[in-house]
């Protein structure tokens, strides 16, 4: 099976942890998932298999939609509900506040990974040196928060935000960072990924589901196919002639290739061959003449 299931990971989880039950569900060994979300999260994890594993890395640059409870008051070791509480303040309700705060995150912003992250460090990942009460400086990286919407208040000390952003971005550093501008500290109480790419909480399925419809000989009724992970690119069909060229790799220049719109040099497209079989993403280039190569093969 070549394909993605879109897998809503509940609470308790690692990322690793539905990659293997997957694995051991359908019977293979070529799985991989599409972002990591820490154990106390849930929601989205889009697990790819077989052939679609080589989308992996597409599906996780696709925007991150999030829900986060956020705690006022209570700074944490670990920025979420799971650390131990380092400092508490008093917190001065003011709801006109909190949504000027949460908008000066929105944009391009310099993010500093938490110390309880998987981020690894000379071979060492970040939470383990946290465990051995190790703190390291880190680099900022920056990030892009495309939207945050306050979802609802409950007074006197937490509100619900949901948040689109790109891939790479810590919620619990958001919320945390976010406490810090209103003075009082805070930390992420609860974390759902409700979307990623084209992948939706409302259309995912629990690991008890995708076992159930494994054991009825359903499984792939869950699968989304690799062509259908991949329409939100401009699809390009290449004709018969040219067909050898595109299986080894090769340039495809115009005129041996069909495409129903315009595109702009750079333009990333899926690419079929002339019996509408999935090769490839392409990119075009335009230079004294027009074609497409290879980013990423599929086959």
């Amino acid at each position: 099976m070549d394909g993605i299931w879109n897998i809503r990971k509940e609470k308790g989880f690692t990322s690793h942890d539905v990659v293997a039950v997957v694995r051991k569900i359908l019977h293979t060994k070529k799985v991989g998932h599409t972002g990591t979300l820490d154990p106390d999260a849930e929601g989205v994890l889009p697990i790819c298999v077989g052939k679609a594993t080589k989308l992996s890395e597409i599906i996780m640059d696709g925007t991150k939609v999030y829900r986060a409870m956020v705690r006022l008051g209570i700074t944490t070791t670990t920025e979420d509900a799971s650390g131990e509480v380092v400092e508490q303040k008093e917190v001065h309700w003011d709801e006109d506040a909190i949504r000027e705060a949460t908008q000066q995150f929105v944009g391009e912003i310099a993010q500093v990974p938490p110390m309880y992250s998987a981020i690894k460090v000379h071979g060492k990942k970040l939470y383990e040196l946290a465990r051995e009460g190790k703190e390291i400086a880190r680099k900022a990286r920056t990030v892009t928060i495309y939207g945050i919407q306050i979802c609802r208040f409950l007074p006197p000390d937490r509100f619900e935000m949901e948040i689109a952003c790109s891939k790479g971005t810590y919620i619990r550093t958001l919320c945390s960072d976010i406490g810090v501008k209103l003075g009082c500290g805070a930390h992420m109480e609860s974390l759902i990924r409700t979307r990623t790419g084209t992948f939706r909480l409302e259309d995912a399925i629990t690991l008890e589901e995708l076992k159930t419809l494994a054991e009825e000989g359903k499984a792939e009724e869950a699968m989304l196919s690799m062509e259908a992970a991949l329409t939100g690119y401009p699809r390009i069909t290449v004709s018969a002639a040219s067909t050898k060229l595109l299986y080894h790799g090769a340039k495809i220049y115009q005129g041996y290739y069909h495409c129903e719109q315009p595109l702009s040099a750079g333009t990333v497209a899926a690419v079929f061959d002339s019996r509408k079989n999935l090769v490839g993403l392409y990119t075009v280039q335009k230079e004294e003449t027009v074609y497409i190569k290879p980013y990423k093969m599929l086959i």
